[in-house]
């Protein structure tokens, strides 16, 4: 069950969640890509600054705040994804509109806690 995964919001500062979910999807054996701010390596994973067009994104986990989040609101239904993890302190009521009127599901959840507990 490989259920790839975007880490939208991802970090090179290990102390941030987003770099810990990237280590964990890993460790996991889920098949994981990323966009950042900044280009670089974590766990093998490379880290993007644009909007590549990935194909076959089954989960975009996010680890931005909803102002952040909106310069990426296209992108996100482009990849027609199965569902959309809202992190805590992603939560965003506007996103979560445009995820339902694309048939999009999501869950506010926390990957972290998801893949620790064997529920990702």
């Amino acid at each position: 069950m490989n259920k790839k995964t975007l880490v939208l919001g991802a970090s090179l500062n290990t102390s941030r969640y987003s770099n810990l979910a990237i280590h964990k999807l890993v460790k996991h054996g889920v098949e994981t890509c990323a966009i950042g701010l900044k280009s670089g390596e974590v766990s093998g994973v490379k880290i993007n600054t644009d909007m590549p067009p990935f194909e076959g994104v089954h989960t975009i986990t996010l680890y931005l705040n909803p102002k952040n989040q909106m310069a990426y609101y296209k992108y996100i239904v482009s990849l027609k994804p199965k569902r959309v993890v809202f992190n805590p302190g992603t939560e965003n009521p506007e996103l979560y509109k445009i995820l339902r009127e694309n048939k999009i599901h999501f869950e506010s959840a926390c990957t972290l806690v998801l893949l620790s507990t064997d529920q990702y």
